[in-house]
């Protein structure tokens, strides 16, 4: 059984993961540009509980949310939305994500949020590239603030 956090712990993640979505959410709103993805909420459970975790780190949180948005725009223009193109996507996503040492196991979703949706080219730029880097500049505010703590662990 995994250890449990310490209580403080699930305050923090609490805390972090509503203020990083809330920062997101409300830029978008300002900048009347679409910067949320859903997978950007199982991000935040990464980011703000586990930290350390290697899936957390800058590297992963946005090379992974822009290869598997990349992928899934790719599979979406060339073959179309269908079951099999989609099926295909989320595998290649995680084969790529292997490959290039950015495996984010929420940006797993992305192509199938991209074929849903039927996504075109600029998705990559808003909402995945500027969301997932907003992401990870609350994440480098809000799990420093307390002394003793480092994050990232590491940026590439």
């Amino acid at each position: 059984m995994p250890a449990a956090s310490p209580f403080g712990g699930y305050r923090l993640g609490r805390t972090r993961g509503a203020i990083a979505i809330a920062v997101v959410a409300y830029a978008s709103s300002r900048a009347q540009l679409p910067l949320v993805l859903g997978s950007f909420g199982a991000s935040c459970v990464l980011l703000f509980g586990f930290p350390d975790s290697p899936f957390s780190q800058p590297r992963n949180v946005i090379g992974g949310h822009l290869l598997a948005s990349l992928v899934g725009l790719v599979f979406l223009h060339l073959l179309g939305d269908a079951w099999w193109s989609m099926a295909l996507a989320a595998g290649c996503t995680i084969a790529g994500m292997q490959l290039t040492r950015t495996v984010h196991p929420p940006a797993g979703s992305n192509p199938v949020i991209v074929m849903l949706s039927g996504a075109s080219w600029p998705f990559l730029l808003t909402p995945t590239l500027c969301g997932a880097l907003a992401l990870v500049g609350v994440a480098l505010i809000v799990n420093n603030l307390r002394t003793g703590r480092a994050y990232p662990t590491y940026w590439w």
